[in-house]
């Protein structure tokens, strides 16, 4: 796996690429601006009912969730350079923030949920920085 100290190399940027390509698909375009503009949760509550799959919200958090599970998760595995991914898609973050301190109960009904964006808030100075930056902003706009 690649650590901090590695350079992206040309494999690296044809991924990001892909992913920044996949970004602007329609459904995943519609899913982001649903839970990116509208998902403020301030309590379990709001998540668990997002999670309902009668939820007008429901097949963003499904679709956003698992495509940015899928995305950390290439360099959890050393498939694409962390800091270049973080560096380039600190949307994934966003999202996680909005969940993170609800992560334990919603781990209780999907063991592996947010696992791969979870590690990857850690695994480098870089991606504990823009974590940490992007954490503080969304709880500011939580608690208005």
């Amino acid at each position: 796996m690649p650590d901090e100290y590695d350079k992206p190399n040309y494999h690296d940027a044809d991924l990001i690429l892909r992913v920044y390509e996949m970004r602007r698909e329609t459904k995943t375009r519609e899913a982001r601006d649903l839970l990116n503009f509208e998902f403020w949760p301030k309590n379990y509550e709001d998540v668990k009912a997002v999670q309902e799959f009668d939820h007008p919200m429901n097949f963003a958090w499904r679709q956003l969730s698992a495509y940015w599970e899928v995305v950390f998760g290439m360099a959890k595995h050393g498939i694409v350079h962390t800091d270049y991914l973080v560096e380039n898609n600190g949307e994934g973050f966003f999202h996680f923030a909005k969940v993170e301190p609800y992560l334990q109960q919603i781990r209780e009904g999907s063991p592996r949920a947010f696992k791969n964006v979870e590690w990857a808030t850690t695994a480098t100075d870089t991606s504990r920085e823009t974590y940490e930056s992007i954490r503080t902003a969304v709880k500011k706009r939580i608690e208005g």
